[in-house]
């Protein structure tokens, strides 16, 4: 990478998006913003993570949805687009959710087999032994109930996690429920709704104030937002 590359980088607003199935939900709002991407922008087979957009000044980064808070947070990024499943379980102080986008609407919920469902009473419980890619999260709903959770820490694949005796519960995201029943399990309790917001970085906002506020403004204006 040049020093005349990273400078150019330097001058940019930076848009962290996560790759995945919330590409297709945010294609209309980033052209109602007027942030178009490049065409290979929504291509499957590139494997760039940078694109230039119709606003030359901004360009927009493409990693994974838990990434996208780490690189607002640590200044990768100025901005960033994520669910709120993540903002909840990293919790940082230089993040803040200014814009509900109302994308990627999914739920949070706490799953087990079906056999153990039919004869369980959540209300009963005292200790659970959960796998789930939200130990924060998670330990904290169980210990407002009294409650102790021990997590245990999976990237994917919890579906499987009680098949194979690793635990009797997961917590994950569910949308339409059809992967769960596929594998013997069933909804317990809904945790959280979950959709996807704007994020941004307090300190860098606060050095860039009038070009950030305008971007989040126009994000507002799409998503027929009021500003509080």
């Amino acid at each position: 990478m040049t020093d005349k590359f990273k400078s150019n980088i330097n001058k940019k607003i930076i848009i962290a998006v996560p790759k995945g199935r919330i590409l297709k939900e945010l294609d209309p709002i980033l052209r109602k913003v007027k942030i178009i991407p490049e065409s290979s922008f929504n291509t499957n087979n590139s494997r760039k993570l940078m694109f230039n957009t119709s606003e030359k000044d901004i360009m927009l980064i493409m990693v994974r949805s838990f990434d996208v808070a780490n690189f607002v947070a640590f200044g990768g990024a100025h901005l960033g687009i994520v669910g709120l499943d993540v903002i909840k379980e990293f919790s940082f102080d230089e993040i803040y959710a200014p814009v509900n986008l109302r994308i990627g609407k999914c739920r949070m919920s706490l799953a087990e087999p079906i056999k153990l469902a039919a004869k369980d009473n959540p209300k009963s419980w005292s200790h659970v032994r959960v796998a789930t890619k939200y130990p924060k999260i998670t330990k904290s709903y169980f210990a407002e109930r009294g409650v102790q959770a021990e997590c245990l820490k999976l990237n994917g694949a919890l579906e499987i996690a009680p098949v194979l005796g690793l635990t009797k519960r997961i917590v994950d995201l569910v949308s339409t429920g059809n992967t769960l029943k596929e594998n013997g399990l069933c909804e317990v309790e809904k945790i959280m709704d979950i959709s996807s917001y704007l994020i941004v970085n307090r300190n860098i906002s606060k050095a860039r104030p009038e070009k950030i506020n305008k971007i989040i403004n126009r994000f507002r204006k799409a998503t027929n937002v009021k500003s509080s």
